[in-house]
């Protein structure tokens, strides 16, 4: 199988475990956006995120509205320029974050055709990095 096609088993069996999961479905834009948030240097702010994402101001301003009602992100006020609001990371998305990171680990095993117990034997030996609870919440 080919590197791409086996890249998108793994991505498809990641999506799968999530969709299966009890908890919301997010669309592209804003697990797109949930991960610039966590995996990368704060601050963040929506003008920001729009050039790093290359998509409308008011495209981030609706899925952060979404990330926000699940409480996976909170904005704040700038308090060194009142302009300004900043994204900020919260407990719960970090915690979203390393479950779904878990399932693509899952699926990684999967697609790679281990057993439980294989897998198991290989994180033991630290071949297959086990995700750490994401950095930093604000």
């Amino acid at each position: 199988m080919s590197r791409n096609l086996e890249a998108l088993q793994l991505w498809r069996g990641a999506l799968v475990a999530s969709v299966r999961k009890d908890g919301p479905d997010l669309s592209a834009r804003q697990l797109a956006l949930l991960l610039t948030v966590y995996l990368t240097s704060p601050p963040h702010t929506v003008r920001g995120l729009a050039a790093t994402l290359n998509v409308s101001k008011p495209a981030i301003t609706r899925a952060l509205d979404r990330l926000g009602r699940l409480g996976y992100i909170k904005r704040k006020r700038d308090q060194d320029d009142r302009r300004n609001v900043l994204v900020q990371r919260t407990v719960k998305g970090s915690v979203f974050l390393t479950e779904f990171g878990q399932m693509v680990v899952d699926a990684g095993k999967q697609a790679a055709g281990m057993s439980e117990e294989e897998a198991f034997a290989l994180e033991q030996a630290a071949l297959i990095p086990i995700p750490e609870p994401l950095a930093t919440v604000a």
